[in-house]
């Protein structure tokens, strides 16, 4: 079989199965479902790279599949699933759906320009990256599944509210700020957030 197998791809493919599941059970009518597997999708994300950098001895050629594969799981996970997950809880007018494509793009957009900015770093040098610009699309799996959470007090407007999140979180994208990368105490905080999102899913 074509492709690179050992263990620093494995969370990266299990985040993108959790993907494929939440699409399946949004266009099920289960979007609070579909939310909890992007918070899958987006643990996954957070620590596939600390995973794959474990493995002194990869090649270039193992270093840039990676690379390649961790963006396009990263399409489908937090550009595809937030974007079905809006159509079935009813964003479904012509500018709800123009919201959903210009979200998709736009993490089409970022992902291609961070995988040759990555590129050319990891030729310059082999310290870790300390910032991103634009906001990590990752993201999306803290905000969603956030907004979501309050879906009952939200009521009639949620898909409304829930395009607006999108237009936003697309613009962010691709807007020219830096952020710094988060370390261990800002993974740690990520993970506390996520886990607190969760419960309110659960309770709410």
């Amino acid at each position: 079989m074509i492709g690179y197998y050992n263990y620093t791809v494995y969370l990266t493919y299990f985040g993108l199965v959790s993907a494929v599941v939440g699409i399946s059970l949004a266009l099920g009518g289960m979007p609070m479902g579909a939310a909890i597997c992007l918070l899958i999708s987006g643990v996954c994300d957070l620590f596939d790279g600390k995973i794959a950098r474990t493995k002194k001895d990869r090649t270039e050629e193992e270093k840039s599949f990676g690379i390649q594969i961790d963006s396009l799981c990263d399409l489908v996970c937090f550009g595809a699933l937030p974007a079905v997950i809006g159509m079935t809880l009813g964003a479904t007018a012509w500018w709800q759906v123009a919201i959903e494509a210009f979200f998709v793009l736009c993490g089409v957009i970022r992902l291609g320009y961070f995988n040759v900015s990555e590129i050319i770093r990891q030729k310059e040098t082999s310290a870790n990256r300390k910032s991103y610009k634009g906001l990590p699309i990752t993201m999306s799996a803290l905000f969603v599944p956030m907004l979501l959470a309050f879906r009952n007090q939200l009521a009639d407007v949620l898909p409304i509210v829930y395009s607006v999140l999108l237009l936003v979180i697309a613009v962010c994208y691709i807007a020219p700020f830096t952020i710094k990368k988060p370390g261990k105490v800002g993974t740690v905080i990520m993970i506390i957030v996520g886990a607190a999102i969760l419960a309110l899913i659960i309770l709410l």
